[in-house]
């Protein structure tokens, strides 16, 4: 009796290991084409003010584009190292922009309790498409990409994202 529930624990652990490595594997970002960056350049967005803004005018310059939303606690732990890591590198030629994946109204109350000075423009739930098509599967946020000025992804990270991870990936395109 005791070694079948020893096999049968043993089994249930081989398959709750298994189940998670395949629904990881699943829902880590893939590599995009580059039409799909060739379609983020594309896309046109209303800043806050609405106002549409063309991705394409950042042509050139290093983007940190990162998907956000104000309901997703990861996104707003991010959002104050993101801002500080675009103060310190602006003059080199990095770009950072949040795309947010909600209403125009609700960015706007995020914006007034957590300044951001980098450009945020509203996408709307079909900013998850976008993601996808740069890779993020799972369709979660928050999601980061890096585009190096030649508009090639450079660098894609789903989760949080650290100021450390952000330099790293930044530092072999300056």
């Amino acid at each position: 009796m005791v070694k079948r529930i020893v096999t049968l624990l043993i089994l249930a652990l081989a398959g709750l290991a298994a189940g998670f490595w395949f629904g990881h594997r699943n829902q880590a970002p893939t590599n995009a084409s580059d039409a799909a960056v060739a379609q983020l350049l594309a896309t046109r967005l209303p800043d806050l003010a609405g106002n549409e803004q063309a991705i394409s005018q950042w042509r050139g310059k290093t983007l940190v584009i990162n998907f956000w939303a104000p309901w997703c606690g990861p996104c707003v732990e991010e959002m104050p190292d993101l801002q500080a890591l675009s103060t310190e590198f602006t003059g080199k030629n990095v770009q950072f922009v949040g795309i947010g994946i909600d209403t125009a109204q609700n960015m706007i109350a995020f914006e007034q309790k957590v300044k951001v000075g980098y450009p945020l423009l509203v996408a709307g739930y079909a900013g998850t498409d976008l993601a996808r098509a740069l890779g993020n599967k799972a369709g979660a946020l928050p999601y980061t990409v890096v585009v190096d000025p030649e508009g090639r992804l450079h660098y894609q990270k789903l989760g949080r994202i650290t100021s450390d991870e952000v330099r790293s990936a930044l530092k072999p395109l300056r």
